[in-house]
């Protein structure tokens, strides 16, 4: 006899696999942060319009939300009340919400962006933003003329973990003698917050600071250039941005997951209960990117670790046990 969790599965790959048939997807994404941003909750958005354009898909979004568990799941619940095909949560810090709601909504589709959940109608895609910031803290190791290393980011979700560790790994992995100073100062988009912990790292003698940031990226910007010390942003190429201040970019293209989610979701290939995860193999996605004034030594040494990763031959560890500064 086959079990209710057989026949949902069923269900879902037919109603995938059904889409080439229907003359309208409907997609509906959650963003729990700024949409100009200038980082993760921008590109999230930017994801969503190019689902739009890609499949001629009918999209519609929530964004602004406080991410706080009820406020999420009760965002999450008006989305379905809707029913869309396929409701997409941009961020790990969705992971509790999402599995609530998906759980109550068993015939529509759910993805977490950056997340680490799965169901039976379920799933999570990632860009392995660990990988490049892995790269960065390698050659931020390189790169210090302090051994004193910083790391700036908002909220405590497992993506902005992951990232925390994959730097610190790749910064001991370069320069095992340098302390590294962290906090995750509760908040991605308070610019006066991000200025404060910045300057508080650069009292302690840090000349380069990875800001895993969104909106109040600015404030730590400002400051560090300033105090004369460089910085290694993430999600987009910041040395584009501001070349004066940032010698690097963790780049991890978080546009990129909830595309091929809807790809896959559209061709029949989507499948629930699995995370499928995106890294340095492809450089679209992941990748870390020097500003114009490191040295070309420097960029060797990071472009031979990166052949090393996608060879299987670097193990990006995202397993930090340190201690971190107090607010």
């Amino acid at each position: 006899m086959m079990t209710k969790l057989g026949f949902a599965a069923i269900s879902l790959l037919m109603a995938t696999a059904a889409h080439a048939d229907t003359q309208e997807l409907t997609v509906s994404m959650l963003l729990p942060g700024n949409i100009a941003d200038h980082g993760f909750m921008e590109a999230g958005y930017n994801g969503l319009l190019q689902i739009q354009k890609d499949f001629e898909a009918k999209i519609s979004y929530v964004d602004g939300i406080e991410p706080k568990p009820e406020l999420l799941t009760a965002a999450l619940r008006r989305m379905a009340a809707d029913h869309p095909d396929l409701i997409i949560a941009h961020g790990g810090q969705n992971n509790k919400a999402t599995e609530q709601v998906a759980s109550e909504f068993p015939d529509i589709q759910f993805v977490v962006v950056q997340g680490n959940v799965t169901g039976p109608n379920l799933s999570s895609y990632e860009v392995l933003q660990e990988e490049s910031a892995w790269l960065a803290g390698a050659a931020a190791g390189l790169l210090t003329q302090t051994d004193v290393v910083g790391h700036i980011s908002g909220i405590r979700v497992t993506p902005g973990l992951k990232g925390r560790g994959g730097f610190y790994n790749g910064l001991m992995h370069t320069n095992p003698n340098a302390k590294f100073l962290t906090i995750f100062a509760g908040n991605q988009d308070d610019n006066q917050l991000s200025a404060r912990v910045a300057q508080a790292e650069m009292d302690q003698g840090a000349d380069y600071i990875f800001t895993m940031l969104n909106a109040g990226r600015q404030g730590a910007t400002d400051a560090m250039r300033a105090k004369g010390a460089k910085q290694f942003g993430n999600v987009i190429d910041w040395t584009k941005v501001d070349p004066g201040v940032f010698a690097g970019s963790a780049i991890a293209d978080v546009s990129i997951p909830s595309v091929e989610a809807v790809r896959d979701f559209t061709s029949g290939a989507w499948k629930p209960g699995i995370v499928k995860a995106i890294g340095l193999e492809n450089p679209k996605a992941v990748s870390l990117v020097l500003g114009a004034d490191v040295p070309a030594d420097v960029k060797a040494r990071i472009d031979d670790l990166r052949q090393q990763i996608v060879a299987d031959q670097i193990d990006v560890s995202t397993e930090y046990e340190g201690p971190e500064m107090p607010l």
